[in-house]
């Protein structure tokens, strides 16, 4: 391990310690060199990015523990120009890499505060971990994962009052499939945009134990869909709203997704926990959602979707609206509510006979697939 002191940071909060932490990646990150930075403690100015770039090929391979260690220092932005504050490009296959202990304070007219990127199909950035960060008051994103970036783990980190994302995940906007990324126990507060954003049509990213509050627009916004969220909070996101009615959802969510044991609370502009539009499947088990003062119409869910895509929600409570004659299965709270449409997806079925609810609010029964409202029998005739 090199330590950036002998490079000659100082981290006194007066010196530019811009270069000697550039020449101290640059030699940790060499072919030969050490892989591991250790950053002592201190306040250290930045005025200009902090670059670590992979070389293509085999002798940009780094495939055992690497990274930087930085508990108890802090990297004070004075970038003014948009460029990210610290970044990590693969042009290789990166393993192991490790950023810990990050404290990243910006000025607001930087660009990212930690940016990992790998724009390649041929190459990695996998099997990696941020933890115990701490990123806020960039001009961007919080932190960027962009490209063949997977198999990896955000831990116990803390991003807010950015102006982007607090985190954007995100397939390469030329090459790469983000994937298989786990976030645990951290904090998405106060950014100017979502708390966290799933772009570029990527979804394999699941949230444990997290919590976001605050945001300018939604907590979680994941257009084409979220693996999973387990035990997570979102209070009071849609702060740039102008008010209830022109609010929506702590998650945002298109497509499909999971969410066990979640929870939303408003008494601003935050309407319901989720609002989502349904391609595949949305299951929510022992969800809630509910609000106070002017949110107190806020509820669970708002729900919307295609023909065929499916909805089950379980064990939780909180109002549910509905669009476009989109209808989940609800178990739990009053009893069993099933589909009435004649089309629905979750219509109550015996066997091979289906049951729904004509326009004229009749109970009729066919045995097999209704092909319209009128179709089988009024229940008492002859299916």
């Amino acid at each position: 391990m090199l330590s950036a002191a002998a490079f000659g940071a100082k981290g006194d909060g007066v010196a530019d310690d811009s270069r000697a932490l550039q020449a101290a990646l640059d030699a940790t990150f060499a072919p030969g060199g050490p892989k591991y930075l250790l950053i002592p403690p201190g306040r250290y100015r930045i005025t200009r990015p902090l670059r670590v770039a992979s070389r293509a090929g085999a002798e940009g391979n780094v495939v055992r523990h690497g990274g930087i260690t930085a508990h108890g220092a802090q990297l004070t932005s004075e970038i003014t120009d948009g460029s990210n504050v610290i970044e990590f490009v693969s042009h290789s296959t990166v393993r192991f890499l490790l950023f810990e202990g990050l404290d990243v304070q910006g000025n607001g007219r930087e660009g990212n505060g930690i940016h990992l990127e790998c724009e390649h199909n041929e190459h990695f950035l996998y099997n990696f971990c941020l933890r115990d960060t701490v990123v806020q008051g960039c001009g961007g994103d919080g932190c960027r994962l962009v490209g063949n970036v997977f198999e990896g783990q955000l831990f116990n980190s803390y991003f807010r009052n950015n102006k982007g994302n607090g985190v954007t995940f995100g397939h390469g906007f030329r090459k790469g499939i983000l994937s298989a990324i786990h976030v645990y126990g951290c904090v998405f507060g106060e950014n100017g945009r979502h708390g966290a954003a799933l772009i570029n049509n990527s979804y394999d990213v699941s949230f444990h134990g997290c919590y976001f509050l605050l945001s300018g627009k939604y907590g979680l916004a994941a257009a084409n869909g979220c693996t999973l969220l387990t035990n997570c909070g979102f209070e009071n996101n849609h702060q740039s709203a102008s008010g209830f009615e022109a609010g929506d959802g702590g998650v945002m969510l298109q497509n499909f997704g999971t969410l066990v044991g979640c929870t939303a609370y408003s008494i601003y502009n935050q309407t319901s926990l989720i609002s989502a539009f349904v391609v595949g499947e949305l299951v929510l088990v022992g969800c809630v959602g509910h609000g106070d003062q002017r949110a107190k119409r806020a509820g669970l869910a708002k729900i919307g979707g295609q023909k065929g895509a499916g909805a089950t929600i379980i064990g939780s409570s909180g109002r549910i609206e509905y669009l476009n004659n989109f209808e989940a299965l609800e178990l739990g709270g009053g009893g069993v509510r099933l589909g009435s449409r004649w089309d629905s997806s979750n219509l109550a079925r015996l066997g091979q006979h289906h049951l729904w609810v004509d326009k004229e609010g009749r109970l009729r029964i066919k045995n097999g697939t209704p092909a319209s409202d009128q179709d089988g029998a009024v229940v008492g005739g002859q299916a």
